[in-house]
């Protein structure tokens, strides 16, 4: 018999209000993502109305989701958020591949994706941050390396900083929450509204608009010699674009791993996962209306670096537009990574106090957080930072790509089986605990969730069939977690100790 994954001795402050939460919503959804990945999407599916067409699908999905989440978070607000309901709904076993998963990669991979992205724009306004600035230079290992660039350096010292400041009690993670999202959300909107007020008065985008659905520019292959040129490649297109949208729409459910630390979670956490999610996807969808507005498509699709965000700046800003869109987009990484190193650490708090996880991450210290869950979340994003992928092309130059990018690509298929898995959950639990206190229900069920389930599926089994570098390692990844599983079980490591501060 496993031991319950709530305190004993000390207890979490609620602390989080109804715009708190909202704010961990949407600040943890909104980091870079949405700044980059539309170029990528549109050499993807190639026309201005496809574009659009991804960002209302992954809107659709993520919404139904955060609905859905809402009745297993009304129904047990407790610490550990989707840890707990998938341990509730199906076995330990799943719920500690799933916390696995999120600690080897799926969110600590994301801290240091978002630290290096801050010190990538940092470098924009201060040269000497910079990828190819060494301070260790790369030691080779094969295909792999390992180094320490001055942009490497910065993301390392974020990761530090906010994972101290949030060992000094929720108060301060909120308030640095709050502060950021507010900040960034109002950058977008200001994005949004000028890109589009300059787009109509220059008439950059109009062909956007005139000629929706032509496709246009050289596509990217979704598939062996498969692009968007055909119907069937352009489905493919649309759900492997998925793998960008989504993920820069992810994060959403970290609301959950903070449940014990919400007030009225029963009520608070369902409305902030509907409100922080309708918020984030109708900036998102609006963005791309920008983008299409102020640029033509081949200038979205070419964009230098993929940063078509910076490129819309430059229109509303001519010669400045880089430099205001760096420093909108540190703040962004920078809210989205304390949101990210605030909510992680509360999931691995649960697995702990499971005896699932490091005996002292069930701990809190003394001003009520999980501190060593804090410090060992920080040091293996920190690790992440370092290792380098190594590529040699036809002439012989080599190039540095950060491993971290790799793993991500690999588990964005397991996150979206977790999700699916999750959302089956409710059908399992109401019938398992068909007398269960549900103070929310999951909006239009089961229609709702089951469309979910049914639209997840697809894009995942399109992942599986097209995109298998990407996809079957991610598998591979979540399945290292059973021998692990059973190790923490059978030797009960992990088990909470007694002398827990109040």
């Amino acid at each position: 018999m496993l031991p319950s994954s709530e305190p004993t001795n000390g207890k979490f402050i609620r602390g989080l209000g109804l715009l708190d939460s909202t704010m961990l919503v949407a600040g943890s959804m909104i980091g870079s993502g949405i700044f980059i990945v539309s170029s990528i999407i549109a050499r993807q599916v190639g026309a201005p109305g496809w574009l659009l067409v991804v960002w209302l699908v992954t809107g659709l999905l993520t919404l139904m989701a955060a609905l859905s989440y809402g009745e297993l978070a009304a129904m047990m607000p407790k610490a550990g958020g989707q840890y707990v309901y998938l341990r509730e709904a199906f076995s330990p076993l799943w719920g500690f591949l799933y916390g696995w998963t999120l600690f080897l990669v799926i969110q600590t991979g994301t801290i240091a994706a978002v630290a290096v992205g801050f010190a990538r724009y940092m470098g924009v306004l201060i040269p000497w941050v910079s990828e190819s600035n060494y301070l260790i230079a790369p030691i080779r290992f094969g295909g792999y390396a390992l180094s320490l660039s001055t942009a490497q350096f910065v993301g390392l010292a974020m990761i530090a900083l906010l994972t101290f400041m949030n060992t000094r009690g929720l108060k301060l993670g909120k308030l640095v929450q709050n502060v950021f999202t507010t900040a960034k959300t109002g950058a977008l909107v200001a994005l949004i509204v000028l890109g589009i007020v300059v787009g109509l008065r220059s008439g950059a985008g109009a062909a956007n608009f005139s000629d929706f659905w032509t496709l246009r520019g050289n596509l990217q292959d979704v598939g062996p010699s498969l692009s968007a040129v055909t119907a069937f490649g352009l489905f493919v297109g649309i759900c492997v674009a998925q793998t960008n949208s989504l993920f820069s729409a992810d994060a959403w459910n970290n609301i959950t791993f903070t449940a014990g630390e919400v007030i009225n979670p029963r009520r608070n956490v369902p409305l902030s996962l509907a409100f922080g999610t309708i918020l984030v996807i109708g900036l998102y969808l609006l963005a791309n209306v920008a983008y299409l507005a102020a640029l033509p498509f081949s200038a979205i699709q070419n964009a230098p670096s993929d940063r078509v965000a910076s490129e819309t700046a430059n229109v509303i800003f001519p010669g400045a537009g880089a430099a205001i869109m760096a420093v909108a987009i540190m703040v962004s990484t920078f809210g989205c990574n304390n949101g990210l190193i605030l909510a992680g650490a509360r999931a691995y708090y649960a697995m702990a106090r499971d005896g699932l996880f490091f005996r002292r991450v069930g701990e809190l210290n003394k001003q009520h957080v999980p501190s060593w869950g804090l410090i060992i979340q920080g040091i293996w994003a920190g690790i992440l930072v370092l290792p380098r992928t190594v590529k040699t092309d036809a002439t012989g130059t080599i190039t540095y790509g950060n491993l971290y990018g790799n793993l991500l690509d690999y588990v964005i298929s397991a996150a979206l089986i977790f999700y699916i898995l999750t959302i089956i959950g409710i059908f399992v639990l109401r019938r398992k605990r068909p007398d269960a206190e549900r103070p929310y229900k999951a909006f239009g069920y089961p229609i709702v969730p089951a469309l979910y389930i049914i639209g997840a599926s697809v894009i995942l089994g399109v992942l599986f069939i097209y995109q298998t570098a990407t996809t079957w390692p991610g598998l591979m990844i979540v399945l290292t977690g059973v021998p692990v599983y059973f190790f923490w079980r059978k030797s009960n490591a992990g088990a909470p100790s007694g002398d827990q501060p109040t």
